[in-house]
């Protein structure tokens, strides 16, 4: 049996994302950061890159952007079809 390893994910494609769904909103670091209870610190190393963060950080920004967090993460499979349910 082969096993096909499964395509990189995109986190330039999601921090770009996040950074959007910021600017959509009008919202500042300060103000995501109050929505989200996350700190300031960390949505700004999210944007820039130099942080991926935790799947508790995601759910976090997915309440504060009232979308599902599978949403929220499909830019991971920019690039490539994200994979199908099993059927």
């Amino acid at each position: 049996m082969t096993i096909i390893p499964p395509p990189e994910p995109d986190p330039t494609a999601l921090r770009l994302s996040l950074a959007r769904l910021r600017a959509q909103h009008g919202w500042s670091y300060d103000e995501l950061a109050a929505r989200s209870a996350l700190s300031r610190r960390t949505l700004i190393e999210i944007e820039q890159g130099r942080t991926i963060g935790t799947l508790a950080t995601w759910h976090a920004l997915a309440h504060a952007f009232s979308i599902p967090l599978g949403e929220l993460l499909d830019p991971l499979c920019t690039g490539h079809e994200p994979p199908s349910p099993h059927t």
